[in-house]
C-alpha cells in the first residue's frame, strides 16, 4: 500500500509537472527554477515539493544555490531530486523482481552470458519490427525514451567519435535493482537488447559507458556516418 499511497500523490496535476521537471534535470533543483518551470508561485510550489519529499518520491538537500561561501553568501536553500527509490504497483500482487533476480542468479551460475545476449539482441530487433530506421541522435533519443532510459544528450563527451563529441547518456536503467546485483551479466543483455533495436539505424552505435546513476550503455555517431 506504501507504493500505491507515494503513487497517489502525483496525481494532483501541479504536483505531477513538478516531479516531472525534477526528475528530468537529474540534479538538484531549487523551489525557485522548479516554481518557475511549473507556472506556479513558489510558495505552491514549495507545498508540493514538500508533499513529494514526503512521499518518498524525491529527496531533500540544503546547499548555497549562489555557488559562493562565507559572509554575504546567503543562507542555504532547500534542494530536491528524484529518489532513488524505486516505486511500483500491481494489482493484485506480483513478484516479477524476485523472478528476475532467480533467473539472472541461475543464468550467471550456468555461464549463459551469450545465450542470454543472442535472446536480447533478438528481441530489440522484434521490438524494432518494421519501424523506420533512425536517422541521428535525435530520433534515436525518441525511441529510448519510449523505453523509459530517459535519454539526454551529453556534450563534449570525453571519447565520443562524434561531432562535438555529443553522446546520448540515458538517465534510467529498466533493469536497475537486477544490474546491481549482477552488472556484467544484465549489463551485457541491456547492451545486446539496444543494439538489436537501433541495429537498423545506419550511422549510430551503443557501447558500454558505465557512470554512478546512470544507464551503463551510452549511444553516439559512428565513425561510419561520418566518413
Amino acid at each position: 500500500m506504501e507504493d500505491i499511497d507515494a503513487i497517489a500523490v502525483l496525481q494532483d496535476p501541479v504536483r505531477r509537472r513538478l516531479y516531472e521537471y525534477v526528475a528530468a534535470q537529474g540534479r538538484e533543483v531549487g523551489r525557485n527554477e522548479a516554481a518557475e518551470a511549473a507556472g506556479v508561485a513558489r510558495n505552491l510550489a514549495a507545498f508540493h515539493l514538500d508533499r513529494l519529499a514526503e512521499a518518498g518520491l524525491l529527496e531533500t538537500a540544503s546547499r548555497r544555490l549562489t555557488g559562493r561561501s562565507g559572509p554575504g553568501a546567503g543562507r542555504p536553500a532547500k534542494v530536491y531530486r528524484r529518489s532513488a527509490v524505486e516505486r511500483e504497483v500491481s494489482l493484485p500482487a506480483r513478484d516479477y523482481r524476485t523472478a528476475a533476480a532467480l533467473l539472472a542468479e541461475a543464468a550467471e551460475t550456468a555461464g549463459l552470458d551469450v545465450e542470454l545476449r543472442d535472446v536480447a539482441r533478438r528481441q530489440g530487433e522484434a521490438l524494432r519490427g518494421s519501424t523506420a530506421p533512425c536517422e541521428g541522435l535525435e530520433e534515436v533519443a525518441q525511441v529510448l525514451a519510449g523505453r523509459g532510459y530517459e535519454p539526454y544528450v551529453d556534450e563534449g563527451a570525453e571519447g565520443a567519435e562524434g561531432d562535438g563529441g555529443a553522446v546520448l547518456r540515458m538517465r534510467n536503467c529498466p533493469f536497475h535493482v537486477v544490474a546491481e546485483r549482477f552488472p556484467p551479466l544484465v549489463c551485457g543483455m541491456n547492451l545486446a537488447l539496444l543494439e538489436g533495436l537501433l541495429g537498423g539505424s545506419p550511422g549510430v552505435r551503443v557501447r558500454l559507458d558505465a557512470r554512478p546513476g546512470l544507464c551503463c550503455a551510452v549511444v553516439e555517431p559512428s565513425k561510419t556516418n561520418e566518413d
